[in-house]
């Protein structure tokens, strides 16, 4: 009976030191993977998302975009950005009438958050299918 007890505390032990090295402790390498997350949606001039729209993403003090996305089957998309403090400037790329700005909006980021937006579409900017 005591070999069976000690054998039971043994396996125990053994278990519960194999689960705590399982799961890695927070560290400095998994601080630097930190990010924040803007998450859209392409709306229709009727109120309905839009698939299949480009998107792209860049910080407010650059003119070149960054990030290049695509509306999906529900009209939304998703990009990682890093965390920190920084505006960013999201624009469907659409054709749009002479003298007229493609859809835009500007996301704060302060941190590790999610920010989510809409960017609204006109008749005129809708593909032609």
């Amino acid at each position: 009976m005591p070999a069976r007890l000690a054998l039971r505390s043994g396996c125990a032990l053994l278990l519960l030191f194999a689960s705590t090295r399982a799961f890695p402790q927070h560290s400095a390498q998994s601080a630097k993977q930190d990010y924040a997350l803007i998450y859209g949606t392409v709306w229709g001039p009727d109120d309905r998302p839009v698939a299949g729209i480009p998107v792209s993403i860049r910080r407010s003090g650059d003119k070149k975009p960054k990030w290049q996305l695509t509306s999906d089957n529900r009209g939304e998309f998703a990009q990682r950005v890093p965390a920190g403090e920084d505006d960013y400037i999201v624009e469907a790329d659409v054709k749009t009438p002479k003298g007229q700005p493609k859809p835009q909006a500007t996301v704060h980021i302060t941190g590790d958050e999610r920010q989510d937006m809409s960017l609204h579409l006109t008749k005129e900017q809708l593909p032609r299918q």
